[in-house]
């Protein structure tokens, strides 16, 4: 035992003593905190619940909706070879500002030749006022010879009862009379033709013929003024790859589009079933996803008048035996309010949701 250790034996000889063992209670403060946790959450749960209850129906949206703006296509009136082209794509234009232009000397030659019937009419109608007199001279002339005609018969009369002249003479005094009568006859309707040739027919107060003439002289200019296309209305030039320098284009058939830039709206398409309490009037708010930090307001402008499915190339036949119902979407016009912070472009992805007011 002298080899022990001194420091064993110590610790061997000191008491071992426990640690007073803290009681089993919770704190004030967490007692009353889970207590306000077992009521909050029920409570937060039913006015969750209650507003949604309230609310349902209210709101209604679609991402069935895309920004749509006036497009014209404009078309030459007139027919003819390009000549130049002022314009390039995308390019914001005026009203009133050159597009492009038609090569316009066959239209000058067509105006010269309008220019030229005209000069012509008016001769023909100067021509025709001097037949009106002639015509007229005629008539006086016509009417004296009926005079010297008349005047013979009575004479010969006289001298037939008194059994002084022959048949033969009395007879042609008749036939001279006859013939004075027809001729005046033949003057008074070459003198009225004159007349009707030289009238207006509908009260301008110039002749007929002057009248056609300077009607196709008016085409003819206006035909040359149309070989300069302008733009109708202010916006964006699209779909310039058809002027090209050298093309015949022809009338009618659209050379370009203009996208008007004044005037942009969507349409968004909705179910059916969600038409029930929507009215024109109400608000919408709008979100584009080409922009997504920017909402845009705006009112239900009108409700379309029929589905989208009858307004189609080829509207479903629903008539067989195989039939699916399928819930239709009406267009529904959406009016922009104020000017938007972006720049809204024709075809433009976004998402409606109107408020109808509905509980």
């Amino acid at each position: 035992m002298a080899d022990a250790d001194p420091a064993r034996e110590f610790v061997a000889d000191k008491p071992m003593t426990l640690d007073p063992v803290a009681p089993a209670t919770s704190p004030p403060r967490r007692r009353w905190l889970r207590l306000a946790l077992m009521f909050a959450i029920p409570i937060l749960i039913a006015a969750l619940g209650g507003y949604f209850y309230l609310a349902s129906g209210r709101y209604i949206s679609t991402d069935n909706a895309y920004v749509q703006q006036d497009m014209v296509s404009v078309s030459p009136d007139v027919s003819g070879r390009i000549v130049a082209v002022n314009v390039r794509e995308n390019q914001r234009v005026k009203a009133g500002d050159v597009l492009f232009r038609i090569d316009p000397e066959p239209y000058r030659i067509a105006l010269a030749q309008a220019d030229a019937d005209l000069a012509t009419a008016r001769v023909q109608v100067a021509t025709m006022a001097t037949d009106t007199g002639s015509a007229a001279a005629d008539i006086q002339s016509a009417r004296a010879e009926l005079t010297l005609a008349q005047a013979t018969y009575a004479r010969q009369d006289a001298l037939m009862k008194r059994g002084f002249t022959t048949r033969a003479s009395f007879d042609a005094a008749v036939q001279d009379v006859a013939a004075a009568r027809a001729k005046i006859a033949t003057a008074e309707a070459s003198a009225a033709r004159a007349r009707q040739q030289l009238g207006s027919g509908g009260g301008t107060g110039q002749p007929a013929a002057i009248q056609v003439a300077l009607a196709k002289r008016e085409k003819a200019a206006f035909d040359l003024a149309r070989t300069t296309v302008r733009a109708p209305k202010d916006g964006v030039v699209s779909q310039t790859s058809r002027l090209q320098i050298g093309n015949i284009t022809p009338s009618g058939v659209p050379a370009l589009s203009l996208v008007v830039s004044d005037a942009a709206w969507v349409e968004a398409n909705f179910k059916e079933t969600d038409l029930d309490h929507m009215r024109v009037g109400q608000p919408a708010k709008l979100t584009l996803d080409a922009y997504p930090g920017m909402t845009v307001r705006g009112r239900v402008q009108s409700i379309g008048a029929g589905t989208g499915s009858e307004f189609s190339v080829l509207p479903a036949q629903n008539a067989n035996g195989n039939w699916v119902k399928v819930t239709q979407r009406v267009p529904v016009r959406i009016a922009i309010e104020g000017k938007p912070a972006r720049p809204l472009i024709a075809g433009l992805s976004t998402d409606v949701k109107i408020d109808t007011g509905a509980r």
